[in-house]
C-alpha cells in the first residue's frame, strides 16, 4: 500500500488533542501528524490539578498523558509553546503566531477553554489566583503553605474541589458564591443542599447570594470585600467563575451562541475537512441539541470520534456524557444533560448523601442522572438516556430494580 502523504494537524495539545492523535495512529493513519499547543508542557490531565496534585499527593509526571518516547515512536511532530492565530478554512491552512502558514489536508481544533477573569478592583493583586494549569496549581500550593485561611470564589465543580482540597491541606476556607447554592446551575437547590452539607460538615464557611466587590491590599491580597459589604481577611483567594472557549482562531466564523465552535453531528465545522472537539466545540447532539461540554470523559470520547471521522467514518457522536467529581471522601457522578427538568425522582436518601437522582422532562423522559456515593446506577442509566426512556417513577425509586432492565426488550 502506498504511503499516505496527507498532513493532519491537531490544534490544542490537550487531553482531547492527544486522544485524537493516538486514535489516528491506532486507526492506521501513517501520514504527517502535527500537534500544536500553546503550553510548553506535553499534554496532561487537568482534573487532578484541583485534587491530588494541588494537595501534593501526585507529581506532574503522573498527570502526563503520553511519554516523550511515545510521541517519537508515533512520529508525531510536536509544536509545543506555539499558538495558532487563525484558520484559513477555504485554503486549508493555519497561521501560527510567528506568521508561518501551515497547510493541512484535514485538521482538528481542540483548543479547550480558559478561565473567565473576575473583573473587579484588585484582581491583579499577588495572592489572587485562578486554576487552569500545572503552574497555577504550583502557585496556589505554595501560597497555601504560607497562610492558614483561603477564600474560594465560585462553587461550581472546580471551586468545590479546590475548597475541599484546601480544607484537607489544613486551611480554613470561606466560599463566596453569587448563586443560592453550590453547583446551582447544574444540580439545583435540592442536590446542591447535599453538597452544601458535605462542605459544612468539613468546616467550610459558605456565603451564598453574595459576590466579590473588590480585592484589597497593598501589592498583595489582605482581604476580600463582597457586594453585601462583608469583608474576609485572607492572603489567598482562588477564583473559579467559569470558562470561555478558545475559539478566536476561527475569526468569528461558525461560532455558536455560547461562544464555542459550532460543529454538526459528525463534529465537522462549517469549513470542509476541519473538525472541532472537546471544551471548545458546541456540538449538535442528536439527543440534547447544541451543547458545549467541559468534562474529561467527553474530551476523550469526542476526540476519538472526531479522529475517526477525519479518516472518513462519518459517524454521529451521540455519547450520553458522563462526569465525576471527588470531594473529600465523597464521589459525585453525573450523566446526560439537564440544564432544566420538570421532576426529580430519588433512589436512596438526599439527606444521607447516598442517592441516585433521575431528572425527568415534562414527558417523564430521563434526561439526566446525578449520584452521591451511589455510582453504580449512573453508568447503568446510559441506556435510559440514549433511548429516551420514560420508566415509571416507582421503578426508578426502587433500589431493587436493575436500571438496565428498564431498557431491555420485553
Amino acid at each position: 500500500m502506498p504511503a499516505d502523504r496527507r498532513t493532519f494537524v491537531i490544534v490544542g495539545a490537550s487531553l482531547a488533542g492527544a486522544s485524537a492523535a493516538a486514535t489516528l495512529r491506532d486507526e492506521g493513519f501513517d501520514g504527517r501528524l502535527v500537534l500544536i499547543g500553546d503550553e510548553t508542557e506535553a499534554p496532561y490531565e487537568r482534573p487532578g490539578l484541583s485534587k491530588r496534585y494541588l494537595r501534593g499527593e501526585t507529581s506532574a509526571d503522573e498527570l502526563t498523558i503520553r511519554s516523550p518516547a511515545w510521541f517519537e515512536e508515533q512520529r508525531i511532530e510536536r509544536r509545543f509553546g506555539r499558538r495558532v492565530n487563525s484558520v484559513r478554512g477555504p485554503g486549508h491552512a493555519l497561521e501560527l503566531e510567528d506568521g508561518e502558514a501551515l497547510p493541512y489536508d484535514v485538521a482538528l481544533i481542540a483548543t479547550g477553554g480558559r478561565n473567565k477573569p473576575l473583573d473587579v478592583p484588585g484582581s491583579d493583586l499577588e495572592g489572587v489566583f485562578q486554576l487552569r494549569t500545572i503552574a497555577d496549581a504550583d502557585l496556589i500550593r505554595a501560597a497555601a503553605a504560607g497562610t492558614d485561611h483561603a477564600v474560594v470564589i465560585g462553587m461550581g465543580f472546580i471551586g468545590a474541589e479546590v475548597a475541599a482540597s484546601l480544607r484537607q491541606m489544613g486551611l480554613a476556607v470561606t466560599v463566596l458564591e453569587a448563586f443560592p447554592g453550590p453547583l446551582h446551575r447544574v444540580l439545583g437547590l435540592d442536590i446542591g443542599a447535599a453538597v452544601r452539607s458535605l462542605h459544612e460538615e468539613h468546616g467550610v464557611h459558605m456565603r451564598f447570594n453574595d459576590a466579590v466587590a473588590r480585592f484589597e491590599g497593598k501589592g498583595s491580597l489582605s482581604r476580600v470585600v463582597t457586594t453585601s459589604g462583608h469583608a474576609v481577611q485572607t492572603r489567598l483567594a482562588v477564583v473559579g467563575v467559569g470558562t470561555t472557549p478558545n475559539a478566536e482562531l476561527m475569526g468569528g466564523f461558525g461560532i455558536a451562541g455560547n461562544g464555542g465552535i459550532a460543529v454538526g453531528p459528525t463534529l465537522e465545522t462549517g469549513y470542509p475537512d476541519l473538525f472541532a472537539a472537546g471544551d471548545v466545540a458546541t456540538h449538535d447532539h442528536p439527543l440534547f441539541g447544541p451543547i458545549r461540554v467541559e468534562h474529561f470523559d467527553n474530551a476523550i470520547k469526542m476526540a476519538q470520534s472526531a479522529a475517526r471521522n477525519m479518516l472518513g467514518a462519518g459517524a454521529v457522536f451521540n455519547d450520553p456524557h458522563w462526569f465525576w467529581s471527588d470531594q473529600y471522601e465523597t464521589e459525585i457522578q453525573m450523566a446526560g444533560f439537564a440544564p432544566e427538568w420538570s421532576r426529580m425522582v430519588v433512589r436512596g436518601s438526599l439527606p444521607d448523601r447516598t442517592f441516585c437522582a433521575f431528572q425527568l422532562d415534562a414527558d417523564g423522559v430521563v434526561i439526566g442522572v446525578v449520584s452521591m456515593n451511589w455510582p453504580r446506577d449512573v453508568r447503568r442509566s446510559f441506556g435510559l438516556i440514549t433511548k429516551q426512556a420514560a420508566p415509571s417513577p416507582q421503578t426508578l425509586e426502587d433500589p431493587d430494580v436493575d436500571i438496565r432492565e428498564l431498557t431491555s426488550p420485553n
